[in-house]
């Protein structure tokens, strides 16, 4: 089984906290490990596309479940220690521009799950920044497109309004297309007190057949 949300919730326990997202992508697969050690991980597996010299790189896969993960660890400027170690968090920004890097990597899932060695995509997000899942402040963002706020739901073409920069869409400038439908459904991951951005949650997305993120892989 590959249950997305209690594995989720058993790292928590665990590393309720992490340096970067190169720790978020070490210590899920460790905790993948723990859970079936003859499971087989690999990490930044490569994947070339037939009809293109493109390479990308996924964050995790399993060959023998034949599933492609893709994580985002996106924070806010947080200083904390648990039991000794200190973590100190930057504040990433350009949370526009991560959103679309996010649906990306959903619309890369999609094309992945057409492969024979790719059956199933999972798409996480985690962040200490409330601005992915609430709802905008006002109207008509240059990235409204591309909001992930809890309770949307993301499909079809998305794109820029015309009102984004040069700067904001270089490198991002090809409208992203889903071809499945995903409700926005944000879980929480830990709170690591009452002061600012120390509130964690993620978004965990399923492309395949199902939307059952517990469901037997």
């Amino acid at each position: 089984m590959l249950d997305v949300t209690k594995l989720m919730s058993d790292l928590a326990h665990q590393r309720p906290v992490f340096h970067s997202e190169a720790d978020f992508q070490h210590a899920l697969a460790w905790r993948m490990h723990a859970e079936r050690r003859t499971a087989r991980i690999r990490l930044e597996w490569p994947v070339e596309w037939s009809d293109s010299e493109e390479r990308i790189y996924v964050d995790l896969y399993l060959p023998t479940r034949k599933v492609a993960v893709e994580l985002k660890y996106l924070t806010r400027k947080l200083d904390l220690e648990r039991e000794g170690e200190r973590f100190a968090l930057r504040n990433q920004g350009a949370q526009d521009i991560r959103r679309y890097d996010f649906l990306k990597d959903i619309e890369r899932l999609e094309r992945l799950s057409e492969r024979t060695d790719v059956r199933t995509g999972f798409a996480i997000l985690l962040t200490n920044d409330p601005t992915y899942w609430k709802p905008p402040r006002r109207e008509g963002t240059v990235d409204a497109e591309f909001r992930l706020h809890e309770g949307r739901t993301v499909t079809g073409t998305m794109e820029w309004s015309e009102e984004a920069s040069f700067g904001t869409k270089r490198g991002r400038d090809v409208p992203i297309h889903l071809s499945g439908s995903y409700a926005l459904e944000w879980q929480d991951y830990g709170d690591e007190g009452d002061g600012d951005y120390q509130r964690f949650r993620y978004l965990a997305i399923r492309i395949g057949s199902s939307s059952n993120l517990g469901e037997q892989q």
